[in-house]
């Protein structure tokens, strides 16, 4: 038996026998022993004990007046409270033990009188060990079969949800990317029958612009466990493009990692949206500009000398200014790209050359935040737009200076490299056909304040920043990156960002050598 409390018995033994001196004797040795004892001379009694307050054992005499032993175990084995208690029949050896019987009503064992100590204690402590064994085993079933119930019933809410659900949703395995299971709503999005699509991945369905972007996703999960709100270009089976925001869940199907996917389809809202963008950005652009040259104006003195207050004021309103105009002329941009009427005007150019001009860009923006700048060049051909390539470097290091601290380094280097020795956010992925050719890879590195794990994928998003202040205190328009993501897969190249929380941040950018 399990070390008991000083104060708390080892257990409550009923000891029903119509001889007390036999009741004497077994009180007295089990008490010593450390048990509670209750003693009764009838049968009757012992019943209304025990179901009064149910003993953890019962040590029961057989041949008693009245009610015998065997009688009183058969009621204990009737009533629901009582039936698992465990009964020892108690019986002298000149006795006839039908023990046939004694096993039939629902005893666990028999003593033989007269009693032994030594016996006595072990059968009690070997059958209070398994009734206490299978009291325990009794819960824990209980608690399976309750967890059975709710896993089952959580399992019919889930598929109930997944069959209605409005939304497109799909599981695929985490390793391969193939589809398990789809809902109708991302059928009839899609355009393909369920037997089209279980079994294969996003890549031999054609569902994306970039075969392998789906399926690359996926398989970040193991480290991310879930992704939100990614923007996809979502291909049906017509070639209807659709635009769909998609949040990715890692779980675990019958111990398969798989990824939960589920799609909204922002289309029409996107189409509405960018039309309302590219409305308002040409309606600014006039005002704007027309507002800019006024403020030139005063700020030349040519309308009159401003007091120190008035050119305060004059400073805070062209820096407002200046910052509208470039979201405005960001916003163009990015648009103008998106539709392809902003055309990559590729030529060949040196890698050195490019991140010579993007550092001299910067270089009074750094020099005034006190930040040094450490160039790594690489003279080296590249089949690039110089000046969209500049674009990307210079925004890119704007960033890492901006969030690095005065007398931090920020470092932009070229490095030559192939496909296997490339680690996209520590997670290796296989990369597109086209990057088995040599790259050139450009870095950038700051000291700043880094990026939380859960921003890494949406800072290339339109209008998303880490800290929504920052486009108030950094001057920023939340487009430079979603810039930059658009031009790097102009030149078929890729872009990403591995980040340590308070340590700083490493942007990445692979191009390739030739022209594709």
């Amino acid at each position: 038996m399990p070390n008991q409390s000083l104060n708390s018995p080892k257990a409550d033994i009923l000891v029903i026998d119509d001889t007390p001196e036999n009741l004497n004797l077994l009180s007295a040795m089990l008490t010593q022993q450390g048990y509670k004892v209750r003693s009764v001379t009838k049968g009757s009694t012992g019943l209304r004990g025990a179901n009064a307050v149910p003993p953890d054992l019962i040590l029961l005499d057989i041949n008693m007046p009245e009610m015998n032993g065997y009688q009183v175990c058969e009621h204990l084995k009737a009533n629901d409270r009582t039936r698992e208690i465990p009964v020892i029949f108690i019986s002298a050896l000149d006795e006839v033990l039908d023990k046939v019987k004694a096993f039939a009503v629902g005893g666990v064992d028999y003593i033989t009188k007269p009693l032994q100590l030594e016996e006595v204690l072990a059968r009690i402590e070997n059958h209070l060990m398994i009734w206490k064994l299978q009291k325990q085993l009794q819960v824990q079933n209980e608690r399976l079969q309750q967890e059975i119930s709710d896993r089952a019933k959580a399992e019919e809410k889930f598929a109930k949800a997944f069959r209605s659900s409005p939304n497109p949703i799909a599981i695929a395995t985490v390793s391969e990317g193939r589809f398990i299971d789809v809902n109708p709503s991302f059928l009839r999005m899609s355009g393909y029958c369920l037997e089209e699509v279980i079994g294969h991945t996003a890549s031999e369905l054609d569902l994306s612009k970039d075969k392998e972007a789906l399926t690359q996703t996926i398989q970040l999960l193991p480290n991310t466990e879930s992704l939100y709100n990614l923007e996809f270009e979502f291909y049906t089976k017509s070639l209807e493009v659709k635009i769909i925001l998609l949040s990715i869940e890692l779980i675990d199907l019958a111990g398969v990692q798989c990824a939960l996917l589920i799609a909204n389809d922002i289309t029409e809202r996107k189409r509405l949206e960018n039309e309302f963008i590219s409305l308002v950005s040409h309606e600014l652009r006039t005002p704007l500009t027309s507002t800019m040259g006024a403020l030139d104006l005063l700020a030349a003195a040519q309308l009159g000398t401003l007091t120190e207050q008035g050119q305060k004021i004059l400073r805070i309103a062209t820096t407002n200014t200046e910052r509208l105009i470039r979201l405005v002329n960001d916003i163009l941009d990015l648009e103008r790209m998106k539709f392809g009427k902003i055309f990559m005007r590729k030529v060949k150019c040196n890698a050195a050359d490019v991140l010579t001009m993007a550092t001299e860009e910067m270089q009074a923006m750094a020099d005034k935040l006190q930040v040094k700048l450490i160039v790594h060049p690489l003279a080296i051909e590249l089949w690039a737009d110089p000046d969209r390539l500049v674009q990307t470097l210079t925004n890119l290091l704007s960033n890492a200076i901006k969030f690095s601290k005065p007398g931090d380094t920020v470092w932009i280097s070229a490095t030559l490299t192939e496909h296997n020795s490339i680690e996209l956010g520590k997670n290796e992925h296989s990369l597109t056909k086209d990057t088995l050719l040599p790259n050139c890879l450009f870095t950038i590195q700051d000291q700043g304040r880094g990026i939380p794990k859960d921003k890494l994928q949406m800072i290339f998003e339109r209008f998303q920043q880490v800290d929504a202040s920052d486009s108030r205190n950094k001057g920023g328009t939340g487009l430079g990156l979603a810039i930059c993501r658009n031009i790097v897969q102009q030149h078929d190249g890729k872009i990403w960002v591995e980040s340590i929380l308070g340590e700083g941040s490493t942007f990445y950018v692979l191009l390739p050598l030739t022209a594709s």
